[in-house]
């Protein structure tokens, strides 16, 4: 009877809902179809964007994924009866998130997901993401973009917070270049958004630089690889550097100003969300800090300026309109570096331990102009939830010239070092020398587009499979018209009188295209793999580099992980490698050595195998979190093209004919050592040799006589620097976190500097000496807003005041030597000494 009761009572419920359907039918079609669109972020605990998190509502079906920026777009039926529906979103290793919409009011939203780390059944659940947890990917370090704007530097270039990393080297604060276990300034890559970016072609020495294309104003994401990176990063031997710039969600801005320069950058939206942009402009005078050098005195007149903007629209439909996106990057850079010398004077010791003082005096002026193009287009699709397309295409252009007219008088001097002596550290037994004088009328333009298609499919939860093909095109037309000559006592050895002249012009085409799968063997492991092929068209080479990661964390600690990679590492010649300036030489009747540069079009691509083993230690330390990475790394070198460092010009030697290795140990702890804010420690060791074929020295007796020659075998290379050290360490005022104090620490032991043209000295440590630097920082930062809310577009919301005290310690550091040679034939290394201890002012005004 009771079971009857029930089906009676449920078949009138049913007749009654169905009856109050029908005539309520329009009513009810007409609420079902108001949609309001929900978009928003989804991040972990740590900031970092996270793709594949599920959402949906409550009670509805359907849902979404978002992308690898975390963002979603879901359309949001508006329930009957005025119930406020239920947002959830949901991914595999993270605590569930239930939002109680109202629709209302909300539009944006910004979601964090906590971790969870519940074992079950001895298998510990984890987060992966693909795109932003360094943990499962090798030698990736994330940096925090705030730290980038407020690392105290020369000049505020965004390179120097690479040099506080371990294996980076950059023993010149003028310069932005910079140098990864064991290899040259040309063996990084650098993207933004994507796109592979370039540096000026005929830069010789740190201050005619200007500043490193990343503007930090404008910087959403920063990732650095020093090795072992996967295969959809692109052929180089060292390095990769990856930018993403910002997408932003409102208004903002900020104006920057120092004694050394200033910037400003804006950013906004349109009214409907669909498109974003951000601009920015920057200005560097570099003559406050060049005028404190100790070795050249003159005029100095270095400017420079570049701007930079990225627009980004969202194309897709009202109800995803992040489906299809367009991206445009575009940049210009100005340097004009124009300086008159006067004079200038360098003390420095010799193999007598004698100390001596050269006096130079200078007459004539050089100027370098470097001008540079980029630009940038992405357009991005998404085919479904799991499938997303990519279009990219660039082009570079750069117009630079270097017209110098110098003559150089300088005389020698031996310092009285008695401290008894009325003459003490002055001046004694001063003899003259002779002059030098050097003329260089060179000019270059470059051009290089470039197209290229990618794309990312993710068919499930553990797998993600990517792929992409690139075509580019190259043109370079160079003209070098350079003479010199050095005299002794009014006299011209032949061998002091050279001139290069050449008229080059390049053309060629390049292919790329690269596949890598990542999987998720377990909760616990990752494995990634593929290969990358590269083809140019100048020496008809095609190289393959197969590329593999392995990661896995303990399942006693899910804390701890460890990483494994190996590969091979291709770089095909650019240019400046395919320059051969001992071809061609012949004798004038003038006696003038004249050296006509030629290129190597059968220069093959320089090989590296890298072996990388490191891990990963994530712990907590009074109650606040800490990361302790080490890694150990061997790369073994073959067809290397040799070359020497000449300030920051590198002068290859155009031949395939050494082979090298580099083998180290990189270390970095990071963390809140105060609490609220990030600091690190780094430490770099490294050893790395190379054997040139056909080197050889001298044998001597014991009476001094020549009895033959010998290989030289494994000499250092130019970039041999056995120990770097660096810190970026922050603190705060107890109870006042708008007081800060910044240390940034850079110490790294000698290079081994070699005079020119003297192979039998080339790898000697005669030359070394460490570079050491320490520059402080203090901030304060005035809220001129107490709710983002209320305040208006356009109106200041704080104003950062710093002062700095760049090379506290007022080191001597040394950039390199000139090699100067008396009548006898001796050659002293004079040298060439850095900024001293300058005082820096900035402001800056966020609104």
């Amino acid at each position: 009877m009771q079971h009857s009761y029930v089906f009676q009572t449920t078949l009138r419920a049913s007749l009654l809902s169905a009856v109050l359907l029908v005539a309520a039918g329009p009513t009810a079609r007409a609420q079902q179809t108001a949609r309001v669109l929900i978009t928003g972020t989804i991040t972990d605990a740590s900031g970092a964007p996270l793709e594949q998190v599920s959402l949906g509502i409550e009670g509805q079906p359907g849902g979404t994924n978002t992308d690898d920026k975390g963002r979603f777009a879901l359309s949001v039926v508006r329930p009957l009866g005025g119930k406020q529906p239920t947002l959830v979103a949901r991914r595999l290793g993270y605590q569930a998130q239930r939002i109680v919409l109202n629709l209302s009011e909300t539009r944006e939203l910004t979601i964090t997901l906590a971790l969870d780390t519940r074992a079950l059944k001895n298998v510990t659940v984890r987060a992966r993401n693909d795109e932003a947890d360094t943990r499962e990917q090798v030698s990736v370090i994330r940096l925090d973009p705030r730290a980038v704007k407020e690392l105290p530097s020369a000049f505020g270039d965004f390179n120097k917070i690479l040099t506080t990393l371990p294996g980076v080297v950059a023993n010149n604060e003028l310069t932005s270049t910079y140098t990864v276990r064991g290899g040259n300034y040309d063996e990084n890559l650098v993207y933004v958004n994507g796109i592979e970016v370039y540096r000026p072609f005929l830069v010789t020495s740190a201050q005619q630089e200007g500043l490193s294309f990343v503007n930090p104003d404008l910087v959403d994401r920063i990732e650095f690889s020093s090795g072992g990176w996967q295969p959809k990063y692109g052929d180089r031997l060292s390095s990769v550097l990856s930018i993403e710039y910002k997408k932003p969600q409102k208004f903002g801005g900020s104006a920057t100003a120092s004694l050394v320069g200033g910037s400003m950058h804006v950013e906004a939206t349109s009214p409907n969300k669909r498109i974003s942009y951000l601009a920015g402009i920057r200005y560097k005078n570099a003559t406050y800090v060049l005028r404190s050098l100790k070795q050249q005195q003159g005029g100095y007149n270095p400017t420079f300026y570049d701007g930079q903007a990225y627009v980004n629209a969202a194309l897709g439909p009202k109800d995803n309109p992040e489906r299809t996106s367009l991206g445009l990057l575009t940049t210009f850079a100005h340097n004009d570096f124009r300086f008159n010398p006067e004079s200038g004077q360098a003390t420095f010791s010799t193999s007598t331990n004698q100390f001596t003082r050269l006096f130079i005096a200078y007459d004539g002026r050089e100027r370098m102009q470097y001008d540079t193009y980029q630009g940038g287009l992405n357009l991005r699709h998404n085919f479904s939830s799991n499938l997303q397309g990519e279009l990219l295409g660039g082009a570079f252009i750069s117009r630079e010239f270097e017209y110098r007219d110098i003559e150089a008088a300088y005389s020698f001097a031996e310092i009285n070092r008695d401290p008894n002596s009325d003459d003490f550290n002055q001046p004694v037994r001063q003899r003259d020398v002779g002059s030098r004088f050097d003329h260089s009328r060179n000019n270059l333009v470059a051009r290089v587009a470039t197209l290229e298609a990618r794309g990312r499919w993710t068919p499930g939860a553990q797998h993600t499979v990517r792929w992409g093909v690139k075509a580019g095109r190259e043109k370079i037309e160079d003209q070098l018209n350079e003479y010199s000559f050095v005299d002794s006592a009014d006299f011209v050895p032949d061998y002091r009188r050279t001139r290069l002249v050449s008229d080059l012009n390049l053309a060629s085409t390049r292919y790329q295209g690269y596949a890598q799968h990542t999987i998720e063997l377990d909760s616990l492991k990752t494995l990634t793999y593929g290969v990358r092929a590269n083809y140019w068209s100048v020496n008809g080479q095609l190289t393959v580099s197969p590329r593999v990661q392995y990661s896995f964390v303990t399942r006693r600690n899910p804390n701890l992980s460890f990483k494994l990679a190996t590969g091979l590492y291709y770089q095909p010649p650019f240019y400046r490698e395919l320059r051969d300036q001992s071809r061609g030489t012949q004798a004038t009747p003038q006696a003038v050595v004249v050296q006509s540069a030629a290129l190597n079009p059968e220069l093959r691509a320089q090989r590296s195998l890298h072996v990388i083993a490191g891990n990963e230690l994530r712990f907590r330390q009074w109650n606040r979190p800490f990361v302790f990475t080490s890694e150990v790394y061997y790369k073994h070198l073959t067809d290397v093209i040799p070359y020497d460092i000449d300030n920051v010009r590198l002068r290859y030697f155009a031949k395939n004919n050494a082979k090298a290795y580099a083998a180290g140990l990189d270390t970095r702890v990071s963390g809140e050592f105060v609490k609220g804010v990030e600091s690190w420690f780094s430490l770099g060791v490294l050893t790395t040799r190379e054997n040139i074929v056909g080197d050889s020295v001298t044998l001597y007796n014991a009476a001094g006589d020549t009895i033959g020659k010998a290989a030289q075998g494994f000499i250092r290379r130019p970039s041999d620097q056995r120990l770097n050290f660096g810190i970026f360490f922050q603190d705060q005022l107890p109870g006042n976190p708008s007081v800060k104090g910044y240390v940034n620490l850079v110490f790294g032991t000698g290079l081994p500097f070699s005079p020119p043209n003297l192979p039998e000295e080339r790898g000697t440590t005669k030359l070394t000496r460490s570079y050491k630097r320490v520059d402080l920082g203090f901030s304060k930062v005035i809220s001129l807003s107490n709710s983002t809310e209320t305040r208006k577009p356009g109106h200041l919301e704080s104003l950062w005041l710093g002062l700095e005290v760049l090379n506290v310690l007022a080191a001597n550091n040394v950039a390199g030597y000139s090699y100067v040679q008396d009548i006898n034939g001796r050659t002293y290394a004079v040298p060439n000494y850095l900024s001293r201890r300058v005082v820096n002012l900035r402001v800056i005004a966020r609104f």
